[in-house]
């Protein structure tokens, strides 16, 4: 949080920033407070810190304190904030793991009239509407109603927050006037005291760039290589934030950030009559949705508009509304109107180089005039818009005849677009449906996009440009006419000690240390003595032969240590399938070719630019499923299950459907990047190894087999992890060996911790799908045969792929008693980075396809998809397609309660009645079952081992195998001790996860980490309560101290060792048969949405979330040469806070147990992944009543994710067909429609 001193309010201002984006230079007279300053486990921990841990709003917790930093400065601008303020101030954090809820939960505890519940506005808590409850089912004997009690949190104290320092609020009063200078090794930062000042500043130093925000400048710099050895800060001239109010308009200082702008507008338009404000209620509209809450705090309104980006929200609505800039130098003032001539840069309309952008002229609309804002983005907050738009109409006086008309787009070329000249013809002309077609006509003509537009998407963007124009068209005409629910969780048995605390909703261990700052992660361990840095050099072609490696220039900068090569590895370089670093060729970009070392970080950086690598291009270059079936390229055999006679089958059906289905990867975008810190020891060959892993024990494998050393002189350790998902199972082990090679060579510590730009490229992620399925059924909708071929995009090298693919083909029949059935797949061989282990591991990608076949069934029968769903669905007691036995009862219940909780059948029929009565906004509903195999499909992988330690004191020192990702395993280990050794958790202790206390560690994924854990430190306290028992019943009066002390004294070893030999599992893929998994977990899940027809956009706890989005928003995009584009938060689009359901209800099945799993433990991790689909079908529903009401084809092919665009153009309407025309017969570019969609 940076606090200022407003020279306008004269109060002070706090505001949220993102960090990385601050200059230290721009702090001058700025207090600074972190995370680390609000509040501490050591002194005091403040509200919002002990609200967001007791409310489980943390889970990993590498993202809560940016998320306690935003509500913190929230709590000191509002005290009791509104729920939507809350919403703004989390807008632009992001979080991976806890599905944004409860952390939501956490900030309403303090917000006006809140009380917790999730139906605002209705004074009356959900759970005492029982009438909107079953009464056929007893709710009262198994719902618990609270996670948290509000009672027991402190309260907010505004005496005791921190003051603004009064030296310099006095700095503040009497500014100083002289001019700052900051000299760096390659920039010099001036800041002026005065205007005049500035303006001989920028008369000296014309090309020296106005530097505020740095929201524009910041990422130029870092991403494009830009530089300037002088940059301006302009934030101590106190004319450029001056904001004036005039009878026909508003003047805004430059200086202004978009969060005071939006501040001013609110205030002008609650000031105003609503026909002097329509310019401002556009723009307000558009502040709103760009970036977050953190960087409208930073950007600049002058910045914003001199930076001129195609994609700006705001210039557009300005050119439209005839705002003025006025400018400045030291020949005195002049204004420029900021048109269409402007944003195009001309020099006639610029500024000149000496001059600056002093403040801008925003008019008042007026009577009969109308002004409108559009955007659509692949998100609605965060997200750069695909195209935007300003439009603006006046109308003469009492009539609907266009008297001047003025549109101007962005996104659809190089600068923001004016449709001037269609404009001009329509002036004159009635608002009316003829003048509509011709507008649109003349628009699309004007406002050209070549197919070749930079960003693609090139017919979603000509139709949005028409779409725009329509709703722009309706919302007018209709102003014309007006002129002339609940989580649920089992109840713990009342019975229960109060001190066992297995069943009961207990903090995190880390909660408050993740709410103060004070969590150690990997990179957070300070700096060890002679530590240096490493950074990656990476291939930058796909598919070449390395001819040369020139480093010599990078060995020359100053601070470099040296170059790591593979000729510097002294054992195994990798595995023949997956090399460590790079030998006589590239496989992929962003492949690992070798590392720089260096005293620095960025010293290291630099180097890395000036390596010089010649390449020989080979060929083929593969990127898609399509070009590795057509190359035969695939990484392992085929996978096949079989079952019944499908020749046979689809010979006696009634009908046959043919279709396919894509699905996209998808990136972990954990918020830990991947990291490691080697520290090699002084005899022995012994090698500390702190690494962010979900696997150390693979890890210390790797390493070993890289030094060629013995496994017992490597210790991994692991605190804790930021998020993994899969992502961190495989991959750390790469890293840890090349930095340990670098350890070992230059005798030194290193770290290495990769940017996410990095992680993005090297990393891989989900493995992209392309399905065919062929079903066969009767008219009544029951499958009789289905065939599904299934490929992968594994990337470049085997990593997890056969075993991604062999996992997908096992779990292909999802719910479903088919008879007939056949499943192939295999993984595709390609130029591409190795995809690897993700959260469901191929279950999301493959069970879509199942689904999808269930949808097109229902779409050929004329019934809805969940009377297919439910006729085929496992009945009872069964066996699946590899002969493992299970009882579906489970899933049955879970169904049925569903399809009760949702009122299912009441929804369906509101949404039928919705979409009869709207043409461009329709509605969609589905439900999902999901029948989940927790587990690996082999006994060994699920083993586990425990080391438990009593010491004298009675306190008690866990250690085990499973690491903490964020999933609480520590804690839930904790709950087992204290239940087994039967004394309070604040008697235990974990400290980390280390090979050298618990060796030959299984991976913690596929959701059993919690489950054989358990049992190996359920085990070691058994072992150790049976030691103590003779004396407990001795002295039974005695106290755990007592016993402890006693069985020392009688020389009783307490310490044991714990371990858990695993679950059967086995899989034989040539008889097709086996046992793979212990157990099943079953889920449904029912969503209800919204979209809309026009632009595609549509409204929709963890996994869900994540899965969520998977199917509708995480798009990954490459370059024709395979670079990776999207590759930051700028380009990759996981859901924000604004982004989760209006309503989300999440129940769990009571008396739901088995007796496999310890204390019914479920593995609960992956499985909630897939339910997010049932947003995706719901989406696809209403695409198909948008299809039927227009007469279009219902089956359309299948395509995740399902992104705007992709929305958009599946509903197709008179302006695809538009659009579709003018590509046919333009003389420009035609083109052509992806071979994955059927219009």
């Amino acid at each position: 949080m940076v606090s200022k001193h407003d020279p306008v309010s004269k109060k002070i201002r706090h505001f949220s920033v993102t960090a990385c984006l601050v200059p230290i230079c721009s702090l001058y007279g700025a207090a600074v407070t972190t995370v680390e300053g609000v509040g501490s486990i050591k002194t005091r921990l403040h509200p919002v810190q002990e609200r967001i841990a007791k409310s489980h709003g943390t889970q990993c917790g590498f993202c809560t304190p940016g998320m306690v930093m935003s509500l913190y400065t929230l709590l000191r601008n509002h005290l009791q904030p509104s729920e939507e303020q809350l919403m703004e101030a989390l807008g632009g954090n992001l979080c991976r793991c806890t599905g944004y809820r409860p952390i939501l939960e956490s900030g309403k505890t303090f917000c006006v009239g809140s009380n917790g519940c999730q139906q605002k506005g209705t004074g009356k808590c959900c759970m005492d509407q029982r009438e909107n409850l079953s009464s056929s089912l007893d709710r009262k004997s198994d719902i618990c109603t609270e996670l948290f009690a509000k009672e027991e949190f402190q309260p907010l104290d505004p005496t005791q927050e921190l003051i603004f320092p009064p030296e310099l609020l006095r700095m503040a009063e009497n500014p100083e006037k002289r001019t700052l200078i900051f000299y760096g090794e390659r920039v010099t930062w001036i800041s002026p005291g005065t205007l005049q000042d500035l303006l001989e500043l920028k008369a000296k130093y014309p090309e020296a760039p106005l530097i505020l925000g740095n929201t524009s400048l910041g990422p130029a710099m870092k991403a494009q290589g830009r530089s300037y050895p002088i940059l301006l800060s302009p934030a101590r001239i106190s004319e450029l934030s001056v904001v004036m109010k005039t009878s026909d308009g508003l003047t805004i200082g430059a200086a202004c950030s978009l969060a005071q702008v939006k501040d001013f507008l609110t205030e002008s338009i609650s000031e105003l009559p609503e026909e002097k404000t329509q310019t401002y209620q556009a723009l307000l509209k558009h502040l709103r949705s760009l970036a977050g809450q953190q960087i409208r705090n930073m950007a600049s309104l002058g910045g914003h508009i001199i930076s001129r980006h195609c994609y700006s929200d705001l210039n557009p609505v300005l050119a439209v509304g005839n705002a003025t800039l006025n400018l400045r130098s030291e020949e005195g003032t002049r204004q420029i109107p900021l048109n269409e001539q402007f944003l195009a840069g001309l020099a006639s309309a610029d500024l000149k180089p000496e001059e600056i952008l002093e403040s801008v002229y925003i008019p008042h609309s007026q009577k009969w005039e109308f002004v409108s804002a559009f955007r659509q983005a692949q998100c609605p907050q965060n997200a750069l818009p695909d195209i935007n738009a300003g439009m603006r109409v006046l109308f003469k006086e009492g009539t609907d005849i266009i008297e001047d008309l003025s549109i101007a787009y962005g996104g659809v070329g190089t600068a923001t677009v004016s449709a001037h000249k269609s404009c001009q013809q329509l002036l004159g002309r009635r608002w009316n449906e003829l003048m509509l077609d011709e507008a649109c006509r003349l628009v699309l003509d004007e406002v050209s996009l070549p197919g070749s537009a930079p960003g693609g998407k090139v017919e979603f963007k000509r139709t949005l440009v028409v779409s725009f124009l329509f709703k722009f068209y309706l919302k007018v005409l209709q102003e014309l006419k007006m002129l002339v629910r609940l989580f649920s969780m089992p109840r713990v048995d009342s019975h229960q000690p109060l001190q066992d605390p297995v069943g009961r909703p207990i903090m995190h261990l880390s909660g408050l240390k993740h709410a103060t700052g004070e969590a150690i992660f990997c990179d957070d361990i300070p700096r060890v003595d002679k530590e240096l840095f490493m950074a990656l050099v990476t291939s930058t072609r796909a598919h070449a032969k390395i001819i040369s490696i020139d480093f010599s220039e990078a060995l020359e900068l100053p601070e470099v240590v040296d170059v790591i090569t593979v000729e510097d590895i002294p054992g195994t370089n990798g595995t023949e399938d997956d090399k460590l670093l790079a030998v006589d060729e590239v496989l992929c970009v962003g492949q690992v070719i070798c590392a720089v070392v260096a005293e620095t970080d960025v010293q290291a950086k630099r180097a890395i630019e000036k390596i010089k690598i010649t390449y020989e291009d080979l060929e083929p270059i593969i990127f898609t499923v399509e070009d590795a079936i057509k190359h035969n390229s695939f990484l392992c055999p085929e996978k096949k299950l079989e079952q019944g006679n499908i020749k046979e089958a689809f010979e006696k059906v009634d009908q046959i459907v043919e279709g396919e289905v894509h699905i996209g990867g998808q990136e972990h975008f954990y918020m830990e990047t991947q990291r490691v810190l080697v520290i090699p020891k002084t005899e022995d060959k012994e090698l500390d190894i702190y690494v962010s892993t979900q696997d150390p024990a693979h890890v210390q494998k790797t390493v070993s087999s890289t030094l060629n050393i013995p496994i017992n002189r490597i210790t991994c350790h692991v605190k804790r992890v930021g998020g993994g998902f899969g992502g961190k199972v495989g991959r750390p082990s790469v890293f840890g060996a090349i930095a340990a090679v670098g350890a070992v060579k230059t005798g030194h510590p290193i770290r290495l911790v990769l940017d996410r730009e990095d992680d993005m490229l090297i990393t891989g992620g989900r493995h992209p799908l392309f399905g065919k399925y062929k079903v066969g059924f009767m008219n009544n909708g029951r499958i009789k045969a289905l065939d599904i071929e299934c490929y992968v995009n594994g990337g470049c090298m085997l990593d997890d792929s056969e075993l991604v693919t062999e996992f997908l083909i096992l779990k292909l029949e999802n719910a479903y008693k088919i008879h007939n059935l056949r499943f192939r797949g295999r993984a595709c061989k390609t130029n591409l980075p190795s995809n690897t282990a993700f959260r469901g591991f191929g279950f999301p990608q493959g069970t879509l396809v199942t689904e999808s076949c269930i949808t097109a069934v229902a779409a050929k029968c004329g019934l809805p998809p969940e009377k297919i769903r439910e006729k085929n669905m496992y009945k009872t007691f069964d066996k699946t397609i590899y002969k493992q036995a299970f009882s579906p009862e489970t899933l049955i219940r879970c169904w049925n309660e569903c399809l009760e909780k949702s009122s299912f059948h009441s929804r369906r029929r509101q949404v039928e009645e919705f979409n009869k009565k709207n043409y461009w906004k329709k509605k969609g509903i589905a439900i999902i079952p999901m029948k989940f195999s927790v587990g690996f499909a082999a006994t060994s992988y699920h083993q586990a081992a425990a080391l438990v330690h009593i010491y004298t004191d009675g306190s008690v020192l866990v250690t085990h195998g499973g690491n903490e990702l964020g999933q609480g395993i520590h804690t839930k280990m904790l709950q087992v001790a204290s239940r087994e050794l039967k004394v309070p958790m604040s008697y235990l202790h974990i400290c980390e996860t280390s090979t050298a206390t618990v060796p030959n560690t299984i991976a913690t994924a596929a959701s059993i980490g919690a489950d054989v854990n358990g049992r190996a430190v359920q085990n070691a306290c058994q072992i150790l309560l049976k030691r103590l028992e003779p004396n407990i019943k001795k002295n039974p009066e005695g106290t755990w101290e007592d016993w402890i002390e006693a069985a020392f004294e009688q020389r009783i070893s307490l310490s044991a060792t714990g371990y858990f030999r695993g679950y059967k599992a086995f899989m034989d893929w040539e008889k097709g048969e086996g046992d793979p998994f212990p157990y099943y977990v079953y889920g449904v899940a029912c969503s209800e949405v919204e979209i809309d027809c026009l632009t595609g956009a549509h409204k929709i706890e963890g996994a869900f979330i994540q899965g969520m989005g998977l199917y509708t928003t995480e798009e990954l995009q490459y370059s024709p040469e395979g670079v990776l584009y999207s590759r930051s938060s700028d380009e990759y689009k996981i859901p924000t806070i604004t982004d989760i359901p209006e309503e989300f209800n999440v129940s769990l099945l009571p008396s739901s147990q088995t007796p496999l799993t310890i204390y019914s433990s479920k593995g609960l991790g992956e499985s909630g992944m897939f339910l997010g689909s049932s947003v995706f079908f719901a989406i696809a529903d209403a695409v198909a009543a948008a299809r039927r009401e227009r007469d279009a084809a219902e089956d359309f092919t299948v395509k995740s994710p399902a992104t705007p665009e992709q929305v958009r153009m599946a509903c197709a309407d008179r302006f695809t067909e538009m659009v579709w025309n003018y590509s046919l017969f333009s003389s420009k570019v035609i083109f052509l429609f992806p071979a994955s969609w059927t219009y």
